[in-house]
């Protein structure tokens, strides 16, 4: 079975649906994501659509999914976004090994906005993928 990561954002319309989208693209199979929220959204961010449309990844046909204790127990590693300042109790538990990578929501922002959010997360999944195989090894 391949190494599982899970990202985790509250609505999962947009942070979270992109880096799954990323790691799955350039981790090649060896490795797979899923992506959730807490309180997910009724659809995508359209500005995090198109902003991942202009780079060849199409995640128009993905939905907000809720985060389920199964997801939390089938992957290796979890990803918060954003939840690092949540006082409201909303991000999960942290049962597995968890890093909160600090991103702005782009939930209200520009399509340019979104474009530099985007981008972040692409150099944070590609520092990841190396993190995760290594892991694969030991």
């Amino acid at each position: 079975m391949s190494k599982r990561v899970l990202f985790v954002c509250i609505h999962n319309s947009g942070r979270s649906q992109m880096a799954e989208a990323f790691f799955n693209r350039m981790a090649g199979g060896k490795a797979t994501a899923l992506s959730a929220g807490t309180r997910p959204s009724e659809g995508l961010n359209p500005a995090a659509v198109e902003a991942m449309k202009e780079i060849g990844i199409d995640i128009s046909n993905n939905k907000p999914k809720t985060l389920t204790m199964e997801m939390v127990q089938s992957a290796e590693k979890m990803i918060t976004m954003g939840c690092g300042a949540d006082t409201e109790g909303v991000c999960p538990a942290r049962l597995i090994e968890t890093e909160d990578w600090v991103l702005e929501d782009p939930q209200g922002k520009s399509l340019e906005q979104v474009r530099i959010i985007r981008d972040e997360i692409k150099i944070k999944v590609a520092e990841l993928i190396p993190e995760i195989e290594n892991n694969s090894r030991k």
